[in-house]
């Protein structure tokens, strides 16, 4: 299994590293302050985890995740992430990192944003609808797990749920698929990244990032997502979920 270098430290990245060791994957974390502040989180996560600079984790990576919310001004291992996948589980909030013009008027996707970042990486949104943090509303102890872990499911359980992905490069939407499989989930691609508005928070499949959805309950949730502006119903919305379907069976 290739190693997983994760930039950003935070709930994110650090529960990430948790649920991938778990997998099986070795990690090399970072951090904006350097890898003496990591030494908790290291010692936490277990043998398979490293704290290293953020250019190091970015080089030891076989693939590598952002796990930091996206701002016009991110300084980024552009060089060391060159011709790598690159996870981006952000989502575009406003209240919390400031309005985007060219997101808010649908012509750019937040993740077509950090692709700009990255122009030599394949960005890939990924674990963007999946909580990092504990239900909100504990039912039973295992609600105290992080939903990433919580929701994970073996290949073939009737109640195993679905995660998007979406990319403008077809061998990123394959490890992360793969990826996903070895984390309990399968996956649903929704790309390119000019799609990937559809799993933003607001549309009918984000109703669902608590407790999750199925393979089928996704695909029929993104395709009904809108735009403003977009008719309430009608073909588009049809169209949409036949693509998304045709998409995932394989057909041309």
């Amino acid at each position: 299994m290739p190693t997983i270098g994760i930039i950003g430290a935070g709930q994110a990245g650090s529960t990430l590293a948790r649920a991938a060791i778990a997998a099986g994957y070795d990690i090399v974390i970072a951090n904006s302050r350097g890898p003496r502040t990591l030494t908790g989180v290291v010692r936490d996560l277990g043998p398979r985890a490293l704290a290293a600079s953020t250019a190091d984790a970015a080089a030891a990576a076989g693939f590598a995740v952002i796990a930091f919310p996206y701002a016009p001004g991110d300084r980024l291992p552009v060089e060391e992430l060159a011709g790598k996948v690159v996870l981006d589980p952000n989502n575009y909030m406003p209240w919390r990192d400031g309005a985007f013009p060219d997101v808010d008027s649908g012509l750019k996707t937040i993740h077509e944003l950090r692709q700009e970042q990255l122009p030599t990486s394949k960005v890939v949104k990924a674990f963007s609808h999946i909580q990092f943090h504990e239900r909100s509303q504990i039912r039973v102890p295992s609600d105290a797990l992080p939903a990433v872990l919580r929701l994970a499911r073996p290949p073939g359980a009737p109640d195993r749920k679905a995660l998007v992905v979406s990319s403008d490069h077809p061998d990123a939407v394959e490890l992360v698929t793969r990826f996903y499989d070895d984390l309990g989930f399968d996956a649903v691609d929704n790309s390119p990244l000019s799609e990937s508005w559809r799993s933003a928070p607001g549309t009918p499949m984000w109703r669902h990032h608590v407790d999750g959805q199925s393979r089928d309950e996704l695909i029929r949730n993104l395709g009904r997502a809108r735009r403003p502006g977009d008719v309430e119903h009608g073909e588009p919305e049809r169209d949409a979920l036949l693509q998304l379907t045709r998409k995932i069976d394989g057909a041309p």
